[in-house]
């Protein structure tokens, strides 16, 4: 029986689209009951996306604590048609990396409900999200490249930008095994268009941190930084434990 079932689930995946759950950008968050809705100075966050990370589990090799559930991702919104006015003046207030500006909040699947959002916050078309599995290789801006060892014939410049040299090596990348071909990506590595790299506060290792989700640029927003793409990211050791209040925004920053 077991055997019949993951078939089907496979055929049908193939033709539909994985099952994701409560998966998608925008709408309304979803909630446990009593959950405070998160403020930057009074001001309502605005609801960008949310995970079912439940039916994303079984691609993540153990990342998540089991029973995490769904992530509400949350962010200040200055930019957008809807944005409340006094959105803009917080955001010069308040570093981008600040927990104030962009928060997650997990709820147990079993108890959450669909919540509406108070008034100030802005609210966005909900798009479902369909996922494809793959593997996420950092971007050539990222630190993580530091450590590689380029051998004796790599020159000043391929030391100080590995990228350079990397692509010498690593010819057809965009075909590499399991590779990804989306701006909106979950538990990757993020990519960043301006050619940056995680931006953490007071100078902290970004290999220190595991990315929660990027966001591409949309018509009706653009969140994040100075490539309009918005991203999260949370201590490695506080996603083992489950701890979702220590994520923060790590937007596109030149």
């Amino acid at each position: 029986m077991n055997a019949t079932l993951t078939a089907l689930r496979d055929f049908c995946a193939e033709r539909l689209g994985a099952d994701l759950g409560r998966s998608r950008f925008g709408g309304r968050a979803v909630l446990e009951p009593g959950t405070v809705w998160p403020t930057c100075d009074g001001l309502p966050l605005s609801l960008l996306a949310v995970l079912d990370t439940d039916a994303l589990a079984p691609w993540l090799d153990g990342v998540l604590p089991a029973g995490t559930g769904l992530l509400n991702f949350f962010a200040l919104d200055s930019d957008s048609e809807d944005a409340d006015p006094a959105a803009m003046e917080l955001s010069l207030k308040y570093d981008c990396t600040d927990p104030q500006v962009g928060q997650v909040i997990a709820a147990r699947s079993a108890h959450a409900v669909e919540t509406a959002p108070p008034a100030r916050a802005s609210v966005f078309e909900p798009v479902p999200w369909a996922a494809v599995p793959g593997f996420a290789f950092p971007d050539r801006f990222d630190p993580a490249w530091d450590a590689l060892d380029l051998g004796p014939d790599a020159d000043d410049m391929a030391r100080a930008m590995p990228a350079i040299y990397l692509e010498g090596l690593l010819t057809e990348w965009s075909q590499r095994p399991g590779a990804l071909d989306s701006e909106d990506v979950a538990f990757g590595r993020p990519e960043f268009p301006t050619g940056s790299s995680p931006f953490l506060p007071d100078g902290e290792d970004p290999n220190h941190y595991h990315h929660l989700l990027q966001l591409s640029g949309r018509d009706d927003w653009s969140i994040g930084g100075d490539g309009g793409w918005m991203h999260w990211s949370i201590p490695t050791e506080a996603l083992r434990t489950g701890d979702f209040t220590r994520a923060i925004p790590t937007p596109d920053i030149w």
